[in-house]
């Protein structure tokens, strides 16, 4: 199956330091190269700091403007300033587990520690949200993992057939 024409999707990247320009946002930039190679019109990176508040008014944004596909990089771990999970939990309307599940356990066997990312997954209207680990390792793991899945899920959620 081949990605529905004119897919469209939008990059967030969580991140304190990469919004005050202390260093170069590289995960976001690398899920948008990603995103595009996989066929999809990308806007952004869109670089927020970790707030809550800010990254749940992104993603809904995002999902406002009616793009098929939402994916963040940063703010999944266990750090206080990590909250990208919160602020998608306030956005998202019905989770699909099975997607973050599918990240962490991709990552696991290279780097133990991809367990440890609390990212979520899952729909608000038709658009997919996925969060992804802040690395450009966690961003790879993570579009190897989507890439089999996003024409299924797009066309899904513009009202395909199963």
């Amino acid at each position: 199956m081949t990605l529905p024409p004119g897919a469209r999707a939008v990059v967030v990247t969580a991140s304190n330091r990469a919004s005050a320009g202390v260093y170069e946002d590289r995960s976001g930039q690398a899920l948008a190269a990603g995103l595009r190679e996989l066929g999809f019109a990308v806007e952004g990176p869109h670089v927020h700091p970790d707030d809550v508040d800010v990254l749940a008014g992104a993603l809904r944004d995002a999902v406002a403007t009616g793009a098929d596909l939402v994916v963040t990089t940063g703010g999944t771990g266990l750090t206080p300033t990590d909250v990208t999970p919160e602020a998608t939990a306030r956005v998202i309307e019905r989770e699909a587990p099975g997607i973050a599940d599918a990240v962490r356990r991709y990552g696991q066997p290279a780097v133990p520690t991809a367990v440890l990312s609390r990212g979520l997954a899952g729909t608000a209207g038709r658009t997919l949200l996925v969060n992804l680990p802040g690395s450009t390792g966690g961003v790879r793991d993570g579009l190897a993992v989507l890439a089999p899945l996003l024409p299924h899920v797009v066309s899904q959620l513009r009202g395909g057939d199963h």
